[in-house]
């Protein structure tokens, strides 16, 4: 092989792996007379279109498919309040009647879960309006956990909690900070309530405003820490075959979070302790 030819496969070689780790749009350019590696280029830049179109052609379905989603989810979601609310009248006429009870759990169960497949689906399908805003996460975070304040007492857990006296702002959306500090409480409190306890702590970075979410229950395992924020992602525990499952509750505070140029993660040490941090971008001025 002379070496104007090998040198003009390497370049092609070389060009390739360039677009291919990239992911760019580019094709694949060979200054050369030989016939053979002018043939060969068109060819690797035909299946480089071809790559394009396919990936351009699974980006349309995905998106048609979460809009979808997002609309089915909405149809059910609607028949289903208005069920709810007959369950509910039937109930006050029917205080005792245990089955009916346990039915509008159910469903409220299976509403809730609707309203987190239609708030994801929105999120994915880039629905949903997030708007940037200097907000107060000091007023935000007591919020939230004076939701909890009952729950807590009744099941008897340690409670630590420190926010600063002093105001901090992040930019983000009031509304989807809440709902991020709302599924990260309820949890900790779902998955780790035989530790008994919950730790709240709000801190300041340089860039950042960091919020500390802790529990001392099971925790999750190494292998396991990455999935978790999947999408209805379980986890089996081995001693007692029971199924936990994290639902879509941090996957949507994933995504609301890294939505505001921030993130959701954990680090956990079984059976010791479980921090999921939230971390914020601290307001400068828009």
């Amino acid at each position: 092989m002379s070496k104007g030819t090998h040198n003009a496969l390497k370049q092609i070689s070389e060009k390739l792996a360039d677009i291919l780790e990239k992911d760019s749009s580019e094709q694949v350019m060979v200054f050369t007379d030989n016939k053979a590696l002018m043939e060969l280029s068109g060819q690797i830049n035909l299946l480089l279109l071809d790559r394009q179109r396919m990936k351009a052609d699974f980006k349309k379905q995905e998106m048609s498919s979460k809009k979808m989603l997002a609309n089915i989810s909405h149809d059910i979601k609607t028949p289903l309040t208005v069920i709810l609310g007959y369950l509910e009248i039937l109930r006050l006429e029917n205080q005792e009647d245990e089955m009916l009870q346990k039915v509008e759990t159910k469903a409220k169960q299976v509403l809730e879960l609707l309203d987190e497949f239609f708030t994801l689906a929105k999120l994915e399908a880039g629905d949903k309006n997030i708007e940037m805003t200097k907000v107060n996460i000091n007023e935000v975070c007591r919020e939230n956990v004076l939701c909890f304040y009952e729950i807590l007492t009744r099941k008897e857990f340690e409670v630590e909690v420190v926010i600063p006296e002093k105001d901090v702002y992040v930019q983000g959306d009031r509304e989807s900070i809440g709902r991020i500090v709302n599924n990260l409480l309820s949890n900790a409190i779902r998955y780790g309530g035989e530790g008994k306890y919950l730790g709240f702590f709000l801190e300041e970075e340089k860039d950042f405003i960091c919020i500390d979410v802790v529990d001392k229950g099971k925790g999750i395992e190494k292998q396991f820490a990455l999935n978790v924020f999947d999408r209805l992602y379980t986890v089996e525990d081995s001693r007692n075959r029971n199924i936990q499952g994290n639902g879509l509750g941090l996957t949507i505070a994933r995504n609301l979070a890294r939505q505001m140029g921030g993130d959701v993660v954990l680090d956990s040490q079984p059976g010791i302790r479980t921090v999921f941090t939230v971390r914020l971008r601290k307001y400068k001025g828009f």
